[in-house]
C-alpha cells in the first residue's frame, strides 16, 4: 500500500517542501513548493523571520493536502529539519516572543572568550565534545544573558528552530536529540542538556522542551491549523532535526567501512560512531561530535566546501556562465598550486581572486593566472583537504574507512569527486543529492513503523537513489 509523507526541509537562506510516496520498499519525491527566506535586519542585528518560515509551512501542507485529495489519498506525516543552533523563545501562552537570532548575527562576537571567564574551554569540550563557534546556542544564550537577561527570563519555552515550528504546529514543545546536539550545551555522555552548563546560563531544564530521539512522534496538527490546511490531524514526526543528521541517515551503505562528506557552499566530514570521541587529539584538530540515531554520534569537522568556487565566479572575466562549462575548465590548466581552504583569509575577503594570489606567493607556488587554474586550483585544494581529514579521522576512528561517501550538491561535480578519489586513493561514492529530505522521509516511515532499523533505512534508500562510484587513477 503506497503512503504518502511530507518533508519540510530549511535550509539557512531557502526552505521546500518535498511530497513523497513510499511503496514497495522505495521512495519517490517530488518538490512541491520552494521559497526565500533572507535573514532580516533590524535595528543593527540579523533576525529570521520564523512567522514567515511557519506560514510557507502551512501553504507547503496544504498544498500536499490539496494534491493528494484529488486522487483520494491522504497524507500520513509531516517531518521538518533545519540548520542547527539557533532558538526560538516562546510565552506561556505559545505565542511567539520576539524573532529568533540569526547566527551570523554579530552580537555574539567574542562570545568564547566572554563564557571561558566563567568555566574553561577545556572543561566546556569535556562536556560536550563540540567545536568551537561564536553563534553556538551556549554562546548566544550567554551573550543574551549578559545584554537582555529579560529574554530568558521571561520566556516559558526555548525552543531550536525546527522544534519550535512543530510546537506552533502541534502544541507540544520537545527538544529533539540531534539539533540539540549542535548547541554545545548538550552533553552526548548523559543524553540531555548539561546541568552545569545551564547553570552557568542561570536557565532552568524546564525551559526546554522533553528530549526526544528521531523517530517519534511529537504531536498531532491542531484544530487551527488543520482548518487553515484542509488537513485531518496528521502526525509531525521528530525526525533527525539537523538536516545533516538527515542526511547521513540517507547514505546508501551496506556496512558502516567508510567516512561522509555532506559537501555544499561549506563541507562536514566525519564518520558515525558507537560513542563520542572526546579526546585531547580530537580537541586539537577541533573535531565535534553531534547527534544521530540510535545513539550514534556523528564525528566529524566543518571545513570549507565549494565557498572559494563560487566566491571567485562573479570575478572570473569572460568566463562561461554555464556552471558545467566553467567547473569543466580545470581540464584546459596544469597550475599545480594548493591552499588550504580552512586558512581564516578564504573566510571573508574583499577578493577571492586576489587572496589565493598573495597566498601562492606566499608559500612560493605557481601564481594562477586563468580562470581554468584558479577553478582548479579551488579543486584540487578541497581534494587535498579531504585528504588531510581523511588522515585525522584515522587516527581516531573505531572503523575501518575503505570509502568515501558524499552527499549533497557537491556531489555532482564529477573533477572534485575524481580529484578527491585521486588523493584519498580509495572508491568516491557521489549520492545522493537529495539526501537531507530521503534521511527526513526515511525516519517518518520508522515512526509510521514501516521501517525499522538504520541498516533497513539504508536499504531503502538504496533502493530509492543513484549514485556514480569514483575509482583513483
Amino acid at each position: 500500500m503506497k503512503t504518502y509523507h511530507l518533508a519540510i526541509d530549511l535550509g539557512a537562506t531557502s526552505g521546500r517542501t518535498i511530497l513523497a510516496s513510499f511503496d514497495k520498499g522505495k521512495v519517490d519525491m517530488r518538490e512541491l513548493t520552494r521559497f526565500k527566506h533572507p535573514m532580516l535586519p533590524i535595528a543593527g542585528h540579523l533576525f529570521w523571520n520564523l512567522p514567515e518560515l511557519y506560514y510557507q509551512v502551512l501553504i507547503g501542507i496544504k498544498e500536499a493536502v490539496g494534491q493528494l485529495a484529488e486522487s483520494g489519498e491522504k497524507l500520513s506525516s509531516i517531518g521538518i529539519d533545519t540548520w542547527g543552533c539557533d532558538v526560538a523563545y516562546f510565552n506561556a501562552d505559545a505565542t511567539l516572543s520576539g524573532l529568533p537570532y540569526c547566527y551570523r548575527d554579530s552580537h555574539t562576537d567574542g562570545a568564547i572568550e566572554k563564557f571561558a571567564e566563567k568555566m574553561p574551554t577545556d572543561r566546556i569540550y569535556e562536556l560536550t565534545g563540540i567545536q568551537f563557534m561564536n553563534f553556538n546556542t551556549l554562546f548566544q544564550l550567554h551573550t543574551i544573558r549578559r545584554n537582555s537577561p529579560e529574554t530568558l527570563d521571561n520566556a516559558d519555552k526555548i525552543l531550536f528552530i525546527p522544534d519550535a515550528l512543530a510546537y506552533m504546529l502541534t502544541g507540544k514543545a520537545v527538544t529533539e536529540y540531534t539539533v540539540a546536539s549542535t548547541s554545545q550545551i548538550l552533553n552526548p555522555n548523559t543524553g540531555d542538556l548539561d546541568m552545569d552548563l545551564l547553570r552557568e546560563l542561570d536557565l532552568d531544564r524546564s525551559k526546554f522542551g522533553p528530549m526526544v530521539n528521531p523517530g517519534e512522534e511529537i504531536g498531532r496538527l491542531t484544530r487551527q491549523v488543520m482548518d487553515f490546511t484542509g488537513a485531518s490531524d496528521i502526525p509531525v514526526i521528530a525526525v533527525a532535526g539537523h538536516d545533516t543528521a538527515s542526511a547521513v541517515v540517507a547514505i546508501p551503505t551496506p556496512d558502516k567501512d567508510y567516512a561522509y562528506l555532506s559537501c555544499g557552499t561549506w563541507s562536514l566530514m566525519g564518520i558515525e560512531t558507537p560513542e563520542a570521541i572526546i579526546t585531547p587529539t580530537s580537541r586539537k584538530y577541533n573535531f565535534t561530535n553531534e547527534g544521530g540515531i540510535d545513539g550514534t554520534t556523528r564525528f566529524l569537522k566543518n571545513i570549507c566546501g565549494m565557498w572559494i568556487f563560487e566566491q571567485c565566479r562573479p570575478e572570473f572575466k569572460g568566463a562561461p556562465a554555464n556552471i558545467g562549462e566553467l567547473v569543466a575548465l580545470c581540464e584546459k590548466s596544469g597550475c599545480e598550486s594548493i591552499i588550504n581552504p580552512d586558512d581564516p583569509r578564504f573566510a571573508h575577503p574583499e577578493s577571492m581572486i586576489q587572496s589565493i594570489w598573495e597566498y601562492c606567493e606566499e608559500t612560493g607556488q605557481e601564481i594562477p593566472e586563468t580562470t581554468a587554474d584558479y577553478v582548479r586550483v579551488a579543486f584540487r585544494s578541497l581534494a587535498r583537504r579531504y585528504k588531510t581529514v581523511v588522515e585525522w579521522l584515522r587516527e581516531m576512528s573505531p572503523v575501518e574507512i575503505k570509502r568515501l561517501h558524499v552527499i549533497g550538491g557537491g556531489s555532482q561535480n564529477a573533477y572534485l569527486m575524481q580529484y578527491a578519489a585521486d588523493e584519498l586513493q580509495m572508491p568516491v561514492i557521489a549520492g545522493p543529492t537529495e539526501s537531507t529530505a530521503l534521511g527526513n522521509v526515511l525516519l517518518q516511515l520508522r515512526a509510521c513503523g514501516l521501517a525499522g532499523s538504520l541498516d533497513e533505512m539504508r536499504k531503502i534508500s538504496i533502493n530509492s537513489t543513484t549514485t556514480k562510484t569514483y575509482i583513483p587513477h
